[in-house]
C-alpha cells in the first residue's frame, strides 16, 4: 500500500528486500528502531509501521 500511495503521488522511492538481505534489515531496525516493515527513510525523517493515512500526513507535516 506504502509503494501504491508514492507511485499516485508521484513520489520515487528506493526499495530494499529486509528479508532476503540482513544489511538491508539491519539499517531498517537501526534507522527505525523495529523489525516490522515497512519503514521509509526521507531525507533523515522515519516513519516506520504504518497505513496509509499515516503515510499521507507524515507527507504533508514534512515535505508540504
Amino acid at each position: 500500500m506504502a509503494m501504491a500511495w508514492l507511485d499516485e503521488n508521484g513520489i520515487s522511492y528506493e526499495t530494499f528486500d529486509v528479508i532476503s538481505d540482513e544489511k538491508a534489515n539491519a539499517e531498517m531496525v537501526r534507522l527505525s528502531g523495529q523489525t516490522l516493515a515497512p519503514v521509509i527513510d526521507a531525507d533523515g525523517k522515519i516513519l516506520a509501521d504504518f497505513g496509509p493515512e499515516e503515510l499521507a500526513n507524515f507527507w504533508k507535516k514534512n515535505f508540504s
